[in-house]
């Protein structure tokens, strides 16, 4: 008995060593291995302390804090051998943002030809980025989470007519459907896609939180333009077709719902149970709004390296991090300047780093590769939303993108997650760069956070371009593995306050790993002659 055990443990045993040393087999040159030895962590700190410093006041896209940030990535740029990749073969692309109000918004209601009267509750009508004045009607119609996805066995607009409607959703997704997945289909653009496919002239978010309070729109929402003068990118508004977009309070959905004769209780429990739950509300909407408007220009920096291949060299591997941050706003303990040094000039630092490796390899890889500093990605990942959606290179040969937004470089860097590598090939790419490097590869440990929707690398999986995004896992030194709760700690006095700052908790050998990991899966992908892929049947292969 104890044979038949043993040679079973043995096998599994044999099958985890010979797993691992498979993963370690990547074989690079002499050159390259000393290439990922020049990443400098003095240097990383220099480029963190010098974004993160005063005097760039935050980095709010517009302002000359912001400007001084580009003028120092280009000169670090030109330092490193990199040549500008931007328009017009410079170093920029120009990303015009349009911070739009809403003015002068009603909803009104009826039965027929009767006023339908409302006193409770409340509601907003976001401001459209494009068309300053507003006025439809027409039947309100209920579809779900306002998702379609018939692929993945589930579809709110099945069977529903909802042509020159407005729809009614809910937020929220099947408890089936897995976090990133998730987050996609509850993206408000992805929203607004899917109800002008369908053809409704209107979207409106209801609340199904008798707490919540409807959000805060009075200080204006930003959207980038297109060089036509039209919305390229926006959180609120995706074409002509859907020409409102709006929120009710749970006080307005109950009744609009008590009207119908439905219970929001149990449509959110079909809901989440899967099965779609669609109707028509039997009352119309009357709907008006004016929408003013501020435009500022910022700028993307790109930087770009040319491949070695004579074909494979017009295809393009994309290292990215945003460089803007939050300006100056509300003080905290004091301080009113929100520095941004985690977030993000430690991912533009590590970017950096990159370039640093690529300059000290003679001979580059096949494949091209872009450095692509972003702006506007705490408006909505709006800066990479437009260059994904219009790139400096030719459309089509861009073929991954490598993201960095805020590391957290705070502690020994032991394991990681890749957020996104479940959905594509790049998942071979990762395990083996991580295997090299002595890290270890972990899910994601926070799934309900949906952070691969949830910065820059969403903007190129919204234009097909597989993309990754690495994150700290849970491995710790003392085998406590507890590094999520130590980055829950330092996430609520540091993120997004004045308090990141060059001051703070920093870990530069961290930095450093974290910048030959993203080089070395770059470079893999950048090396390999089959351009990554979707996994077969995953939900962005779609799209």
């Amino acid at each position: 008995m104890m044979i038949k055990v043993i040679k079973p443990l043995l096998a599994i045993c044999l099958l985890l060593v010979i797993g691992s040393a498979f993963a370690q087999q990547i074989k690079l040159s002499k050159e390259v291995e000393h290439a990922l030895t020049v990443v400098d962590t003095a240097q990383i700190k220099a480029d963190i302390a010098y974004l993160a410093d005063d005097k760039l006041k935050g980095r709010f896209p517009g302002t000359e804090g912001y400007q001084m940030a580009v003028d120092y990535v280009v000169n670090r740029l030109k330092s490193l051998n990199v040549k500008p990749g931007g328009e017009n073969n410079t170093w920029l692309q120009e990303v015009k943002l349009r911070k739009a109000f809403s003015k002068d918004a009603t909803m009104s209601f009826y039965e027929g030809q009767r006023d339908f009267e409302i006193r409770d509750g409340g509601y907003i009508i976001y401001p459209n980025p494009e068309t300053p004045n507003i006025k439809i009607s027409g039947g309100l119609v209920f579809a779900g989470y306002g998702v379609s996805e018939p692929s993945l066995g589930y579809d709110d607009y099945a069977g529903l007519d909802v042509k020159g409607k407005v729809v009614v959703i809910t937020r929220g997704s099947p408890d089936k459907f897995s976090s990133s997945v998730a987050a996609h289909t509850m993206n408000t653009t992805q929203i607004l896609k899917v109800a002008a496919e369908h053809g409704a002239t209107g979207v409106i978010i209801a609340s199904t939180d008798s707490t919540a309070r409807l959000p805060n729109i009075s200080r204006g929402i930003y959207s980038v333009m297109d060089k036509q003068g039209g919305v390229a990118i926006s959180r609120i508004y995706y074409s002509k077709q859907v020409s409102v977009f709006g929120a009710v309070d749970y006080k307005l959905f109950n009744l609009l719902f008590k009207n119908a004769g439905k219970s929001i209780p149990s449509v959110v429990a079909q809901l989440k149970a899967g099965q779609p739950v669609s109707f028509p509300l039997n009352i119309g909407v009357n709907i008006s709004s004016s929408s003013n408007y501020q435009d500022i220009i910022s700028y993307n920096v790109i930087g770009k390296i040319t491949g070695s291949d004579p074909e494979l060299k017009n295809t393009y591997i994309v290292h990215s991090a945003h460089l803007d941050h939050l300006g100056i706003s509300t003080p905290v303990k004091g301080d009113s300047i929100y520095n941004g040094a985690h977030d993000n000039a430690s991912g533009v630092a590590s970017v950096l780093g990159i370039a640093k490796i690529y300059q000290n390899i003679k001979v580059k890889p096949k494949r091209s590769v872009l450095f692509v500093l972003m702006t506007g990605e705490e408006m909505g990942d709006l800066g990479s939303g437009y260059f994904a959606k219009y790139p400096t290179v030719p459309a089509g040969t861009m073929v991954a993108d490598v993201n960095t937004d805020m590391p957290t470089i705070i502690a020994p860097l032991l394991s990681i997650t890749a957020l996104g590598a479940e959905h594509s090939s790049l998942a071979k790419e990762v395990d083996e760069a991580a295997s090299y490097l002595g890290l270890s590869v972990e899910p994601d440990p926070e799934p309900k956070q949906a952070r691969f929707t949830r910065s820059d690398q969403y903007s190129f999986v919204l234009q097909g371009i597989p993309a990754i995004h690495i994150k700290y896992g849970s491995k710790t030194p003392d085998g406590k593995n507890n590094l999520n709760e130590m980055v829950a700690k330092w996430r609520a006095e540091y993120y997004h306050k004045p308090q990141d700052d060059i001051n703070g908790i920093f870990d530069f050998d961290a930095g450093k790993k974290y910048a030959q990991l993203n080089f070395l899966i770059g470079y893999l992908v950048a090396q390999d002659i089959n351009r990554p892929t979707w996994n077969k049947g995953d939900v962005f292969a779609v799209k």
